[in-house]
């Protein structure tokens, strides 16, 4: 059993943090659903709004800044592999 003040510091940082990391995997979901619907111009506000969410979620921590990048970087390249198809 943790201590009273690491559990009450990793609860703070759990409600801080999950809503992000919500956010941002419900954008990458809805960008590559369109994606994958060939909905290309709703696609692309979809990416920008997750490239959005997740950049912010790795500004506050939420998530790594690495993994942010390699998320943005994966739906990007589906996006662009969808268009170039």
């Amino acid at each position: 059993m943790p201590s009273a003040k690491s559990f009450r510091v990793s609860e703070r940082r759990r409600l801080q943090n999950t809503p992000l990391r919500t956010r941002a995997k419900t954008e990458v979901r809805k960008a590559r659903m369109l994606i994958e619907s060939n909905d290309l111009d709703a696609a692309a506000e979809a990416v920008k709004s997750a490239v959005v969410a997740l950049d912010k979620a790795a500004q506050k921590g939420a998530i790594h800044s690495n993994n942010a990048s390699r998320r943005k970087s994966r739906i990007m390249k589906q996006l662009h592999k969808a268009s170039v198809a």
